[in-house]
């Protein structure tokens, strides 16, 4: 791969595998060219490219852990020769009050901290995505025309959402002081975000909430960050940091950053999330095309549930028709499922089937995959031993279709749960037999 500069500009860490594809498609969508890494490269490896994502699955895991491998992208991003860095997570801000963003960011920001500067001693907390319906406002996170505590994501199995004010959230996850950024500033321009800056480093903050209704706000944002060492959110505000190097000088302007190249063979769409976009994605596709759904409970119960979906899916592949295998539930089924096999277990156990029937999959010949849900894109990927992919272009807003890199590669559209509209599946599908693009 051929990059603009033989060094990158941007080192990103994301917690979970549909978060790093949805910031990377931003990145590529301002004209840099991004791979996106499978967990942390061994210490010796070098990659090409303006961006560098690393995906981690730390969203859920225990802190210190999540420090711990964050820190480890956070070495390997330096020693790549990064600039700026980028902490990314979901843009309806999923964790608990013990977990991982408030912790990672403090961590990121002590050791960047290290090095000196004024800039290194506060960043901003964005996960404002306003083309899928998330914003924030005097720090409270809306989805939609709603709430963030009422927007179902109350319900998520493993981190659920009930304040919608991140202020509040954040100031739970960590002992440094949290401020924000009103939507007041942010409307002036960025020298009134610059001056709020100031205002709250002077205040002692370390961490700001920063309000954002519109890509307008998270362009003006992005330009204020330009001089931030590090800069944590959702993948919208990374749409103003293309610009920033490029004024700067240190990017080129150019229009195959999306290029991706074609990948011959069989399609299948995995699921394994309970959202409530997933599960009207997979009632739709369940209209008129094939689908096995894997009862969690029944794998429990050592019944053959990865052998039946494989025998299901080897019926239609040999017909050349796609299929879905999905464990996609409605909340109340989810919450049964946990009642029995502790919430854990249950989604442990989901992830670890649908990974070995990805792994099944590939070996029928399947070499195109479209996965829904942040924990079963880690699973799956892991299971396919995928390392790096380049990103191509937009599905839909935050899902950009992926290849591997290598002789045989493999075409992948990883979706968070949330995301993507309704006969997504039918599309993303389209998409992946329509590369290269």
């Amino acid at each position: 791969m051929t990059a603009t500069t033989k060094r990158a500009l941007l080192g990103c860490i994301a917690d979970d595998f549909t978060g790093a594809t949805d910031l990377a498609n931003m990145l590529v969508r301002g004209g840099m060219r991004t791979v996106q890494t499978i967990g942390v490269p061994a210490s010796n490896e070098t990659i090409e490219a303006d961006a560098l994502v690393v995906a981690l699955k730390s969203r859920t895991i225990p802190a210190a852990d999540a420090v711990a491998q964050s820190l480890a992208a956070l070495d390997w991003l330096r020693a790549q020769g990064c600039r700026q860095f980028f902490f990314k997570y979901c843009s309806t801000f999923d964790s608990t009050d013990a977990g991982n963003i408030g912790q990672v960011t403090d961590a990121l920001l002590d050791a960047l901290s290290a090095d000196g500067g004024r800039a290194s001693a506060l960043t901003i907390a964005c996960p404002a995505f306003p083309e899928n319906g998330r914003t924030t406002f005097r720090g409270h996170l809306f989805v939609g025309d709603v709430l963030l505590n009422e927007s179902g994501m109350e319900n998520h199995p493993l981190t659920p959402m009930r304040d919608a004010n991140l202020v509040r959230v954040l100031q739970r996850q960590t002992q440094s002081k949290v401020g924000l950024v009103r939507y007041d500033a942010v409307a002036k321009g960025v020298s009134s975000v610059r001056a709020a800056f100031d205002a709250l480093r002077e205040d002692g903050v370390r961490m700001a909430i920063a309000d954002a209704v519109s890509d307008a706000d998270l362009h003006v944002l992005g330009e204020a960050c330009a001089d931030l060492t590090l800069i944590t959110g959702g993948s919208g505000v990374a749409l103003g940091l293309p610009a920033n190097f490029r004024r700067a000088g240190l990017l080129a302007e150019q229009n195959d950053a999306a290029q991706l190249p074609r990948v011959e063979g069989l399609s299948a769409v995995l699921a394994g999330s309970a959202s409530t976009a997933t599960n009207a994605q997979v009632a739709a596709w369940r209209a008129n095309r094939p689908a096995f759904r894997v009862d969690p409970l029944a794998a429990a119960r050592g019944e053959a549930v990865i052998e039946q979906a494989l025998a299901f899916a080897q019926t239609h592949l040999e017909r050349g028709e796609p299929v879905l295998v999905y464990a996609s539930a409605t909340p109340d089924e989810v919450k049964a499922v946990q009642r029995e096999l502790g919430v854990n277990e249950a989604g442990h156990l989901v992830e670890v089937t649908l990974a070995s029937i990805a792994r099944g999959l590939h070996e029928r010949g399947v070499r195109k995959f479209v996965v829904a849900g942040g924990e079963t894109s880690g699973a799956v990927v892991q299971a396919l031993d995928v390392r790096t992919l380049r990103i191509g272009a937009q599905i839909d807003p935050g899902v950009p279709a992926t290849a591997t890199t290598g002789a045989e590669p493999l075409a992948l559209a990883l979706k968070s749960g949330n995301f993507g509209t309704t006969d997504f599946f039918e599309k993303a599908l389209h998409h992946l037999d329509g590369a290269a693009q």
